[in-house]
C-alpha cells in the first residue's frame, strides 16, 4: 500500500527481531561456555551464528522489496539516516572503550607498576615493592621477570611493513568509494560498478594482509592475546577492526550487486549511502590503529 505525499510508512510486525534476539543470545551464550571450555558452547555459538546470517538476509531482503515498492518517503529516508548516524556513534563508542583501555595502560598502569608518583592516579613506590618489584617500566611490556604470568612477546609489530601498506590500502579504497558515490550522483553507472568492485577488492586484499600479519604474530614474534596488556590491546583493537572490515565488505559486496540489479538512481540510494558512511567509519577507526597501536 503506497500512503499519500506527508504520510510515514508503518511496516506490519515482524518476527525477525525475536529470530534476532534469539541469534544474539546464543551467540553469546556459547562464546561464553566455549571459553570456559564447555563443550556444546562451540556448537551453540556457530548455530547461533548462521541463525544471525539468516536474520540479516531476510530481514534485509524484505525491507529491500519494501523500498523497490515506493512504499518509503523522504520522512522515512531521513528516520533511515538518523538510525545510521546513530548506529556508527555506538561504533563509535564501542571503539573508544578499547582505545580508552589501551590509553590506560600505556600512561596510567605502566606508571603505578613501577611506582611513579606522577602516574595518573598517584601511585607510591609500594605499588612497585608489592605488587612486582621487578617490573620494568617500559611499552610494550617485553620485559618479563616472572613467566608464570604471561608469555612475553618476542618483539612488537612494526609499523612500516604490512600496516603502513594496508593503510595505504583503506585510504584508496575511501577513494574508490567515493568516486562511485560521485558517479551515483551522476547518473555514471559504470563508474558506480567499477569503484564498488575496486573498493571491495581492496577490502578483501586488506584482510589477507592482516592474516598473514596475525600468522606472522604467533608463529614468530610469539604474539598472542595471552601475551600481556600489549597482546590484548593489540588483537582487541585490530581483531575487532578485522571484523568491522569484513562486515564492510560484505555490504559492499551486496550494494554491488544490487547496482547491477538497477536498485538504485540518483535520487534515491541511501542504502548505498550508508554502506559507505560505514566504510569511511572503518578507515577512519584504522588510522587511530595505526598511529597508537602501530607507530607510537
Amino acid at each position: 500500500m503506497i500512503h499519500e505525499k506527508g504520510s510515514y510508512y508503518l511496516p506490519s510486525p515482524s518476527y525477525w527481531p525475536i529470530f534476532g534476539s534469539c541469534a544474539l543470545f546464543c551467540i553469546m551464550f556459547g562464546a561464553a561456555h566455549w571459553l570456559h571450555g564447555v563443550n556444546w558452547g562451540p556448537p551453540l555459538f556457530f548455530v547461533g551464528l548462521a541463525l544471525l546470517f539468516f536474520v540479516m538476509y531476510g530481514w534485509f531482503h524484505h525491507v529491500i522489496q519494501e523500498s523497490l515498492a515506493g512504499l518509503y518517503n523522504k520522512q522515512v529516508d531521513h528516520s533511515y539516516r538518523w538510525g545510521m548516524a546513530w548506529f556508527i556513534f555506538s561504533e563509535v563508542m564501542f571503539f573508544g572503550a578499547f582505545f580508552g583501555a589501551l590509553f590506560y595502560s600505556r600512561i596510567s598502569a605502566v606508571a603505578e607498576l613501577a611506582g611513579d608518583s606522577t602516574s595518573l592516579f598517584g601511585a607510591s613506590a609500594l605499588t612497585h615493592y608489592l605488587i612486582w618489584p621487578g617490573f620494568m617500566p617500559h611499552w610494550p611490556l617485553l620485559h618479563n621477570p616472572d613467566p608464570s604470568l604471561f608469555p612475553a612477546p618476542k618483539q612488537v609489530m612494526e609499523a612500516w611493513g604490512i600496516p603502513a601498506l594496508n593503510t595505504l590500502i583503506l585510504l584508496s579504497s575511501g577513494g574508490t568509494i567515493t568516486w562511485a558515490h560521485w558517479g551515483m550522483i551522476k547518473n555514471k553507472r559504470s563508474h558506480v560498478l567499477i569503484g564498488l568492485l575496486l573498493t571491495v577488492l581492496l577490502g578483501i586484499t586488506f584482510l589477507c594482509f592482516q592474516a598473514h600479519e596475525y600468522i606472522t604474530a604467533y608463529e614468530d614474534y610469539n604474539l598472542r592475546l595471552t601475551s600481556g596488556i600489549y597482546g590484548t590491546t593489540f588483537f582487541m583493537l585490530t581483531g575487532f577492526h578485522g571484523l568491522h572490515v569484513t562486515i564492510g565488505t560484505i555490504m559492499l559486496i551486496v550494494i554491488l550487486f544490487r547496482a547491477y540489479l538497477n536498485h538504485f538512481n540518483s535520487e534515491h540510494h541511501f542504502a548505498f549511502e550508508a554502506v559507505s558512511w560505514y566504510w569511511h567509519f572503518v578507515d577512519v577507526v584504522w588510522l587511530f590503529l595505526f598511529v597508537f597501536v602501530y607507530w607510537l
